[in-house]
């Protein structure tokens, strides 16, 4: 299960993902796939790529864009629990907040601040208790919760478990903070395959019905498995569940580009793949 401390996210990193983004048609929802391609990056553990479709976002953030325009600096919150914390990762450095961070500054050419609240072990109740508080503490541009692993592995009732991200939700409305939610990891050894799954739809289904956008880390690994499980293997850390370095590398780019296109793009009107080329290390 996802456990560990909270770590606070470091300074004066140096960061190197690289993606290219291609724009065609019209779509009401942004949807962002991976492809597998043959790039250097295989040989650090596999490339980022999936052909699985991982992002669905609802709107733009205009907010967001705004700030930018005004060269003024960029506060995102990244809460959940040991996957959001960085368990598994060599260094705080390399939780995927810190490399989140790095890769929109490197963007946008700004100050960009991702304050990592993740705390390893919480389902969604606890994480919901520190998410209100944050919200009603300080103001933050954009909102990533990272929910339903340790809900889904153990035993939390599902209708629960939807009443909890519809709760989160709205904590996130009322204070007016655009949310991204990232949905559960995949990882070799889900014990009911079934029950897991539905959690992970039910992430998928709140975000359609409460028009909120959704990155789905779990089509992400899952993509990796089936290209190889030699691949998936390679974006963990030792104990075959977290994500190690390269993984949370992975995760960041993704979730960069997804900000950035919602920040630069009418996505409402757009659809865009996403495809990974090498990463500079």
């Amino acid at each position: 299960m996802e456990q560990g401390q909270l770590r606070s996210p470091a300074q004066g990193r140096s960061r190197k993902s690289r993606f290219v983004l291609r724009l065609s048609g019209a779509a009401l929802a942004l949807s962002i796939a991976l492809p597998s391609l043959q790039t250097p990056a295989a040989a650090n553990g596999g490339a980022c790529g999936t052909s699985q479709g991982i992002f669905t976002a609802r709107g733009a953030i205009g907010s967001i864009k705004a700030k930018l325009a005004r060269h003024e600096s960029v506060r995102i919150l990244a809460i959940g629990s040991s996957s959001t914390e960085g368990i598994g990762a060599s260094s705080p450095d390399h939780s995927y907040p810190a490399q989140l961070e790095d890769d929109l500054e490197a963007r946008w050419k700004e100050n960009v601040t991702v304050v990592n609240a993740g705390r390893g072990g919480e389902t969604a109740i606890q994480t919901i208790e520190r998410l209100e508080a944050a919200l009603k503490a300080e103001p933050f541009d954009l909102v990533i919760w990272q929910v339903g692993t340790n809900d889904a592995v153990n035993g939390v009732d599902e209708e629960r478990f939807r009443a909890l991200l519809d709760q989160g939700i709205s904590a996130a409305q009322k204070a007016g903070t655009p949310m991204i939610l990232l949905d559960q990891q995949y990882f070799p050894t889900i014990k009911d395959l079934a029950r897991y799954e539905r959690f992970v739809e039910a992430v998928g289904a709140t975000g359609d019905t409460r028009k909120v956008s959704v990155f789905s880390r779990y089509a992400l690994m899952k993509g990796w498995n089936s290209r190889s499980p030699e691949d998936l293997r390679a974006m963990l850390s030792a104990d075959g569940f977290h994500m190690g370095d390269r993984g949370y590398d992975c995760l960041a780019g993704g979730v960069a580009d997804a900000i950035h296109r919602m920040t630069s793009q009418p996505v409402a009107e757009a659809q865009v793949q996403m495809f990974a080329t090498a990463r500079d290390r």
